[in-house]
Formats: structure tokens, C-alpha cells, sequence
């Protein structure tokens, strides 16, 4: 009998291919030429699985990648979503988490879902803990979700968690569209007006331009004004495009390096009248939704509160909850920390306060936080029926100064001949 040498380790087993994707074409029993995609180790498995299926195969061969870069729409909050959903539904229903996770990978259209779910998938069926298969995607699993997952799989509800995850996230996403909305109107009503200015300029007050040369008269101030913007307009435009576009990034790069920066531009946004209250508001609806979903799963409150500080949107919340979370950790209630930082409205606070005490803290600032999204849904609704006919006016200004600064020169020659 072999045996193995001294001090010589026993080989190791190789490493199990990971699975590929394969496009196959067959025929079915009754003769139809059917097609599909399915993952496997292996051509040859492949055409066994087809065959154990009553399908002759013709053709099987790798699925081509993409020629520049990866195939498929990018990964958003509303995916990690309907992710989230989907497996507490299944796991719900019984099904093993890592045939779950293999169902869910080949059913997704989107090739970067599919390859997300697919190393998890592979993590779990390796011996790792969900909690743990996430932790190595924070781009799109952050500190939230990793500690509530964590939280479900020790208390051994993870399906609840991961369906109460699902909805906090659909939430959240609708809360930050009603924002983007809020501020999307004010930044139109801006472009179109500076759009319709520019058109002006370049391509219509010229036209009067050829005109006015005719006159032999001195042109009225406003015109002379206009002509002059317009013959910088037709020599500089690309000046102008390149200091806008110059400025828009600049401020983006500057937000993104420097955090002083960017807390002194969220401390603006906030003080803008209509637009700041819906800041605020915003904040306060997602503080208190994260802190509620934390603690109800179980997580410690301090490091709950850690958790939260990164959720609100805004860096001056940010750090307000970073101080309430210093003055919890030394034993103040939750309520009189969120007093001290004067940040939160005196209703927040005292709800808070009832929470803590009829020990039901959790249930509170869910309440809190769904009046506070109503809050801001009613803001939005009040600002688009504001702004919609505010553009129309602002629009009319621009054009009607500029066509009032055209004619003046006529108006100007027709009292002279009278």
C-alpha cells in the first residue's frame, strides 16, 4: 500500500470551476427549435441537463461577454430592493437561502445583478454567514443593511428582516425622489431661462442687429446694451459654456474632497426659503426611520446611532446625531440628547420622549418618520404648483425685455418722422 512520505502534505483538491454562462439551441420532442441561456461548469453538462429534459441539443456554446466592459444597466438602491424582497419571500417559503439565492441570480435580465447574487451565492454555499457574503459588496450592501442582517441572523429572523429591509429601502428611495423633484424645478426654471436668453443672443437679436446699422441714429441704452452682450454671446459662447460647466464640477470635486466644504453647502440648502424646510423635514423622516429599524432588529442603540448618522442625507444632521450618539453612550436619554444639539423640532423630541418611556421607541419614530414624509410630499406638491407657473412668468420676462429692447429703436424712429 502507497503511503505518503514524511513531512509531504497529502495533494490538495482542486478548486471546483465556478460556473459559466452558456447560450444553447435544441429540439424539443415535438419537434420545435427551442432556445435558452443557463449556467454551468461545462459544455458536456450542459447537453446532459438539455437531454435529461427530453431536449436534443444542436447547439451549445459560451455566452459572448461584451466587448467594452460589462454588460447591463447599473445597480441601483430599487434592485437592492426587490433583492431584499424577493429572498425573504422565498425564504419564507421555505426554500434553502443558497437555492434561493441561485434562483434569483438566473432569473435577473441585468447581467451585474445576476453576477452580484452569484458570488453571494458562492460565498454562502462556501460556509460563509449571509452577513458576512455581504460585507464583501459595501458599494451596494453598506453598514445598515450589513448590522440589521446580522442582527435577523442572530435572532434567527432573518427572512423578517430582510422583508422590513425591502421596505425600508422603497421608503427611502421614494423619499429621495419627492427631494430630487423639489429641487429639480428651481435648477429648471434657471436653464430654461438662461436657454432661451442665450438663443436670443446669439441667433435673433443679430437679425435686428443688420437693422439698427441702418437707423444712422444712436440706439437707446437698453438696446445698445443687448447688441453688446449679443456680440460677446457670438464670440465667447464656448467662455461661458466651459465657466459653467467649469464651476458645476468644481463644486462637486469640492463638496466631494473637502468635508468643511460640503457641511457649509448643506448648511445653505438648509436656510433656502421652501427648499430647506424640505431638507429639513427629509432629514428628520430618515433619522427616524433608520433609528426605528436598527433598534426594532435588535441592534445595540449607541451603535444604532452610529449607523443612522451616515442615513440623513445631510452632513449637519450628521453630525448632530454623532453627538446625540456621545451623549446616549455616557447614559442620557435619547430625547435629551436630541434636545441639546437644537436641531430637532420640540414634537420630535417629545415623541421620542413618550417612546422611550412607554418603551416602545421604535413604534414612535415610525410615526414620527411617516408624518414627516407626508410632510414633505405635501411640500413638494405646494412647490411644483408654485414653480410650474413661476417658469412661465420668469420665461416671459426674459423674452418680452429682450423683444421690448429690440423695438425700441423703432419706436424711437417712428416719434422722430411724426
Amino acid at each position: 500500500m502507497a503511503t505518503i512520505a514524511a513531512g509531504r502534505k497529502p495533494a490538495t483538491t482542486p478548486r471546483e470551476n465556478p460556473l459559466s454562462d452558456f447560450v444553447w439551441t435544441g429540439v424539443d420532442k415535438r419537434g420545435t427549435v427551442i432556445k435558452g441561456e443557463t449556467q454551468s461548469k461545462s459544455v458536456n453538462l450542459v447537453k446532459a441537463e438539455l437531454r435529461r429534459q427530453g431536449i436534443t441539443p444542436r447547439v451549445v456554446k459560451a455566452k459572448p461577454k461584451p466587448l467594452f466592459g460589462k454588460a447591463g444597466k447599473s445597480i441601483k438602491p430599487q434592485d437592492i430592493a426587490i433583492f431584499s424582497r424577493q429572498l425573504a419571500t422565498m425564504m419564507q417559503s421555505g426554500v434553502p437561502m443558497v437555492q434561493a439565492l441561485d434562483i434569483l441570480a438566473s432569473g435577473q435580465k441585468n447581467p451585474r445583478i445576476a453576477t452580484l447574487i452569484g458570488s453571494i451565492r458562492d460565498e454562502v454555499s462556501g460556509g460563509s454567514a449571509l452577513s458576512e457574503a455581504l460585507s464583501k459588496h459595501p458599494l451596494y450592501f453598506d453598514d445598515l443593511y450589513q448590522n440589521l442582517v446580522r442582527s435577523g441572523e442572530g435572532a434567527g429572523v432573518l427572512d423578517t428582516v430582510l422583508d422590513t429591509i425591502a421596505t425600508y429601502k422603497e421608503r427611502i428611495e421614494a423619499l429621495k425622489g419627492k427631494i430630487k423633484k423639489a429641487l429639480f424645478y428651481p435648477a429648471a426654471v434657471m436653464a430654461v431661462a438662461i436657454l432661451v436668453s442665450c438663443i436670443l443672443l446669439i441667433f435673433v437679436i443679430p437679425q435686428f442687429q443688420s437693422v439698427f446699422q441702418g437707423f444712422g441714429a444712436d440706439l437707446p441704452a437698453f438696446t445698445q446694451m443687448l447688441v453688446n452682450l449679443s456680440e460677446w454671446m457670438q464670440s465667447y459662447w464656448w467662455l461661458l459654456l466651459l465657466v459653467v460647466a467649469g464651476s458645476i464640477f468644481g463644486l462637486i470635486a469640492a463638496k466631494k474632497r473637502s468635508r468643511k466644504f460640503a457641511q457649509f453647502l448643506d448648511r445653505m440648502v438648509l436656510k433656502i426659503p421652501v427648499i430647506g424646510q424640505i431638507m429639513h423635514q427629509s432629514a428628520i423622516a430618515r433619522f427616524a426611520r433608520t433609528l426605528g429599524i436598527t433598534f426594532r432588529a435588535g441592534v445595540p442603540l449607541v451603535e444604532a446611532l452610529e449607523t443612522v448618522s451616515g442615513a440623513t442625507g445631510n452632513i449637519v444632521y450628521e453630525n448632530a446625531v454623532r453627538r446625540i450618539r456621545e451623549d446616549v453612550a455616557v447614559g442620557y436619554p435619547v430625547n435629551m440628547a436630541m434636545k441639546q444639539v437644537n436641531l430637532f423640532p420640540h414634537m420630535v423630541v417629545q415623541m421620542t420622549a413618550i417612546g422611550e418611556e412607554a418603551g416602545a421607541l421604535d413604534t414612535m419614530l415610525f410615526k414620527v418618520a411617516e408624518f414627516y414624509e407626508q410632510e414633505v410630499n405635501n411640500a413638494v406638491d405646494a412647490l411644483t404648483s408654485l414653480l410650474e407657473p413661476l417658469i412661465m412668468v420668469v420665461i416671459g420676462v426674459v423674452v418680452g425685455s429682450m423683444v421690448v429692447g429690440m423695438y425700441l429703436p423703432i419706436f424711437k424712429l417712428a416719434a422722430a418722422v411724426g
